[in-house]
């Protein structure tokens, strides 16, 4: 185990999540920001964060931190953290392919005494039970006794410039009780909001994966409240106010729940749930609420359509906003794409427009072809608004009916506009 001032750290993965903790721990000492996107380590070299997370100065102020797609030069280095995604499949599975390749890279580059930390959402388990053995085949080296481990759950939230790393409590773990005083250290040098040590991997792995099902699980309940609302002609976000007069009434609000942790997150659980034999049924209950909300949307706008004698087929409809939340670029697992492939089964004209989302990510993700701006001719049968950008929000309803024909619907997914300025609300 390295001493703690003789500790350099290699970060495995500069997206949303790792690209901060590098520059946090390159500007208390020496570390290498690695990554296989030989692009993205170009763009970092030059100051460039196509993320937004991270602004050129705070880059130029880590004065300690490297980047590289080279494997040799994380061989200097004896604590390497994992910041990788671990996305979901087709059939809402555990994907931990990225996860299991940075075991492998971490096996032909660790030495004995080094310590590797991993950070990427993972069912209990995952990291003593995957990970470990990964790096015991490549490596040659036997798990506690040559080698050392920790787990140290993200708790990114992009976007986000109040809830930075240094502001957020971090919940550390080790495979040892020395090693967890260990991670605990390294990274109370750089989180100014103190730690939380867990007593063992497993308790942190799943602390991790219940943060965002429970976030989940609130959010489906008020969608589904939104839902019944919506046939009994009551407006939601009222209600949502009245009830949030109550001093311990949780502010949620319905919406499309997509991005990388809160939609994907409970399939890791419900996955170890079922592998030990347990069925669990609010969990996937509410997942199924949220993943069908898309269609809901979709179902409302054209029963609004349709009263208007608005046809549906062949309609120029507009979606504004493809990022999975607002003022981000994120466009991960958005469910924004659930109401244009069903919009497109009516075959209607979409449009889509952007900002914040990066035109060619757009393209080869999801075959999309973003418009640059708004067209000035007022051409839309209906505006759906489904991301809360401050740019939606500048619009406002003048804004946005200008772009409307004389009969259209506007349809507001994120409470943009007031209640008597659209057709419906969620």
């Amino acid at each position: 185990m390295p001493s703690l001032n003789d500790s350099s750290v290699a970060i495995i993965g500069l997206g949303y999540v790792g690209l901060p903790l590098a520059v946090a721990f390159g500007s208390k000492r020496k570390t290498v920001g690695f990554d296989v996107n030989q692009a993205r380590i170009r763009d970092l070299a030059a100051g460039i964060d196509a993320t937004l997370e991270v602004s050129g100065d705070e880059l130029a102020s880590a004065t300690q931190l490297s980047f590289s797609h080279d494997l040799n030069d994380l061989r200097a280095c004896n604590v390497f953290i994992v910041t990788v995604p671990t996305p979901i499949d087709d059939h809402k599975r555990p994907d931990l392919t990225p996860l299991i390749k940075a075991s492998e890279t971490l096996g032909k580059v660790i030495k004995h005494g080094d310590v590797v930390v991993y950070e990427s959402t993972v069912y209990p388990g995952a990291t003593e039970e995957v990970c470990i053995p990964v790096i015991e085949k490549l490596s040659g080296l036997r798990f506690n006794q040559d080698f050392f481990a920790g787990y140290s759950p993200e708790r990114i939230n992009p976007g986000d410039k109040e809830h930075r790393v240094h502001s957020i409590v971090k919940v550390t773990s080790g495979s040892t009780p020395e090693i967890a005083d260990f991670v605990d250290a390294l990274y109370r040098t750089i989180v100014l909001a103190g730690t939380h040590r867990a007593s063992s991997i497993k308790v942190a792995e799943a602390a991790k994966v219940i943060e965002n099902t429970q976030r989940d699980l609130n959010i489906a309940l008020i969608n589904e409240l939104a839902i019944i609302f919506g046939k009994l002609g009551i407006d939601t976000l009222e209600v949502l106010e009245a009830a949030g007069s109550k001093w311990n009434f949780l502010p949620f609000r319905p919406g499309l729940v997509g991005g990388h942790c809160i939609s994907v997150d409970p399939y890791y659980l419900t996955y170890k749930a079922q592998e030990i034999g347990y069925h669990p049924e609010v969990i996937l209950a509410g997942r199924r609420i949220n993943d069908n909300m898309g269609q809901y949307v979709t179902d409302q706008v054209v029963k609004l359509m349709t009263r208007k004698r608005i046809h549906v087929v062949d309609a120029n409809i507009l979606i504004l906003g493809l990022t999975f939340k607002e003022n981000c670029p994120d466009l991960r697992n958005t469910r924004v794409v659930d109401i244009v492939r069903e919009l497109e089964e009516y075959h209607a004209k979409i449009d889509i427009f952007d900002p914040w989302a990066n035109r060619e990510e757009a393209h080869h993700e999801y075959g999309y072809t973003l418009l640059e701006s708004l067209p000035e001719d007022k051409r839309y049968d209906a505006v759906i608004l489904t991301v809360g950008h401050k740019q939606f929000r500048e619009m406002g309803a003048e804004g946005i009916k200008k772009l409307c024909a004389e009969s259209h619907v506007i349809y507001d997914v994120k409470y943009i506009l007031p209640k008597d300025a659209v057709d419906a609300r969620l």
